[in-house]
């Protein structure tokens, strides 16, 4: 069967007070009785809510289900607290969860290592964009072994932190400026992830590596990791700006991050298409039993450096 991919649009609901329904195939939103925008169903890859006092009709979330959107409610620190997840996604669902389920520990402890290795090279790429030292950051993703049991990732953390946002950045959640921002970038990634594995037929809980009882999308959480460095790059780009705080302005820049180009076996494809496509991979990983992800491409350097930028 021929697979098929789409861009879809990461729709944000920041705005006290607004009501949304479904009206011939649209999200309508409302204020006060008057329509403000429309956006049509087929059109959206995710839905997140952040504004007080939002209220919505049930069909809004049994359109949404029926095309396998996710609906995310985050907190006042822009990190989710909750989602939305459809019953019912890929014609072979049942099949694909039987085998993410069974897939062995070596499996997954393999599918880890590749994650988990593109990752630190695309911290390494983005330092070396941004002029810094990140050379030896491949020299490390080399030496990350099957399930990372040296935790690798870690140790590249602690070097990339300081490198891009300067000696005494901390990444906290709970922290306003970067990290607000940091906060709010990961949430598009973490709902963009989510609809590509719900799409694929797989459980957003069991991951490969996250296995945290209290996380119901571990797998999301896995599988952001490499793209985790194209969000960091935007908000680097919008503290140089002078950006402070999650924005209009800064929420339209990271949420373009699902339109951005990357490099495919197939030519480039925007963000929200590759990941479908990776995720794709991921439940024929687990149905074969071998390890083989199409992971994203390195961005040509100066695409990079423009991320988030509006456009001309």
């Amino acid at each position: 069967m021929r697979q098929t991919w789409r861009m879809e649009r990461v729709v944000d609901i920041a705005t006290d007070g607004l009501y949304l329904a479904v009206h011939r195939g649209f999200l309508t939103i409302s204020d006060s009785g008057e329509e403000k925008g429309r956006v049509a169903l087929d059109d959206i890859g995710a839905l997140i809510v952040h504004a007080h006092g939002t209220t919505w009709s049930n069909t809004v979330f049994t359109r949404l289900a029926e095309r396998n959107v996710p609906v995310v409610l985050c907190g006042s620190n822009h990190a989710p607290v909750s989602c939305v997840w459809p019953l019912q996604g890929h014609h072979a669902q049942g099949a694909r969860m039987r085998a993410q389920l069974e897939a062995s520990r070596p499996l997954k402890k393999r599918l880890w290592q590749v994650v988990i290795v593109a990752k630190i090279r695309m911290q390494g790429y983005v330092l070396t964009a941004n002029g810094a030292e990140g050379g030896g950051f491949d020299l490390l993703a080399r030496k990350v072994r099957s399930g990372d049991p040296d935790n690798l990732e870690a140790q590249a953390a602690r070097r990339y932190w300081k490198t891009l946002f300067g000696k005494e950045f901390q990444r906290d959640t709970d922290a306003d400026g970067a990290n607000a921002l940091l906060n709010y970038g990961y949430t598009v990634l973490r709902a963009t992830l989510s609809r590509a594995i719900c799409a694929a037929g797989l459980h957003p809980t069991p991951g490969i590596f996250h296995s945290n009882r209290a996380n119901a999308f571990a797998l999301a959480d896995d599988l952001m990791e490499p793209y985790r460095p194209l969000v960091d790059q935007i908000v680097l780009n919008l503290m140089k700006q002078g950006a402070q705080t999650v924005t209009p302005e800064a929420k339209r820049a990271l949420t373009s991050l699902t339109t951005f180009d990357l490099e495919t076996p197939v030519g480039l494809s925007p963000l929200s298409v590759q990941v479908q496509r990776f995720v794709h991979s991921l439940a024929l990983s687990f149905e074969t039993r071998q390890a083989a992800l199409e992971l994203p491409g390195m961005p040509p350097p100066l695409a990079l450096l423009g991320l988030g930028a509006p456009a001309p």
